[in-house]
């Protein structure tokens, strides 16, 4: 049985189309190159999201290939901070309403300024978390 997420719910007023995609989750292996392998896709069709706080707007959201690393100078640039830095784990669920390996740009407790790498214009779908 597939339990609907706050992605999934907000998907689904808005009408858009998706597909859940289910794998054994593994507490020590989270990270989305772990997702990738465990469902057999290419990791960088597999997007992870990365929650940010910058200097100037406060709280921001990157979502990049999961074979990627977000380079914080260049996303404060992009996000209109001098300088951004990756928020605690331990802040995550209190400020998205998701918890590390589950966090999806969709769906947080509060609307976040959200950049998605031009790199997933490649493709016609991604996997991102739900």
């Amino acid at each position: 049985m597939i339990h609907k997420t706050n992605a999934c719910r907000l998907l689904n007023q808005k009408k858009l189309a998706y597909t859940l995609h289910e794998y054994p989750v593994d507490e020590k292996h989270l990270d989305a190159v772990h997702v990738a392998s465990e469902t057999g896709q290419n990791p960088a069709k597999i997007y992870k999201t990365l929650v940010t706080i910058g200097d100037k707007t406060g709280y921001a959201v990157a979502a990049i290939p999961a074979n990627k690393s977000l380079n914080l100078k260049a996303f404060a640039k992009i996000s209109g901070n001098k300088k951004v830095e990756m928020i605690h784990v331990n802040d995550l669920e209190k400020i998205t309403g998701y918890i590390r390996g589950g966090c999806s740009p969709i769906g947080m407790k509060k609307a976040f300024p959200t950049f998605i790498d031009q790199a997933a214009k490649q493709f016609d779908t991604i996997f991102i978390s739900a």
